[in-house]
């Protein structure tokens, strides 16, 4: 078999593991599901899984990371700093809607009412979101607000600060009525709103 040949199967395998755990820790629990019970959905040998995930706690990072990440996108180390403020103000907006079209996707939010339903028997599902997810996210955008502060284009301040004060405004209290199923997912438009107005707020546009 070729090198590509087996990249391909590699990552096949992976996705089906992810996909059958996630359907298992949805509908049993994350502490009642078992890697054999993960090994039989996916219809693959404990060897291949083992290969990939050491338990489940591993299994269970990836799958928040891949999602982490994808809020993340806007940020990425080899982003190049603005050297603008409607440059700066563009990125922050891409950023707070990539963060909000994420987490508002269904399967994300089912990540987090399983970190909150297992909080008692696995607390390290709900550490694993908030490193991988908003603490990540939030560092990120420290970094970068620190460096829009060196060009002038950020007022002055406590770049944690600041960044707080931005994710604060871009959620409110969506995720919370989300996950309580009391409203519905935003629209792209509201999204954006939401978005912009956390960009002002961060750049004191008003």
């Amino acid at each position: 078999m070729s090198h590509g040949k087996a990249k391909h199967v590699s990552s096949s395998i992976r996705e089906r593991v992810l996909n059958a755990a996630f359907t298992l820790f949805r509908e049993q629990g994350f502490s009642s599901t078992s890697m054999l019970d993960i090994v039989t959905l996916a219809r693959i040998s404990k060897r291949d899984l083992y290969a990939l995930f050491n338990n489940k706690h591993a299994l269970l990072a990836a799958m928040i990371n891949e999602r982490a990440q994808q809020m993340r996108r806007p940020l990425d180390p080899t982003t190049p700093v603005p050297q603008s403020r409607e440059a700066l103000a563009a990125l922050l907006v891409e950023f707070g809607v990539a963060i909000l079209s994420t987490v508002c996707q269904p399967e994300v939010l089912t990540v987090f009412r399983l970190a909150i339903a297992e909080s008692d028997r696995a607390p390290e599902i709900a550490r694993t979101l908030h490193r991988n997810g908003r603490q990540a996210n939030q560092k990120a955008l420290t970094e970068l607000v620190r460096k829009a502060q060196s060009l002038g284009l950020v007022p002055a301040g406590d770049p944690g600060a600041l960044a707080a004060g931005y994710i604060s405004e871009l959620w409110g209290d969506l995720l919370i009525r989300l996950l309580m199923r009391i409203r519905q997912t935003p629209t792209k438009r509201e999204i954006e709103v939401r978005a912009r107005a956390a960009t002002e707020t961060l750049m004191a546009l008003r």
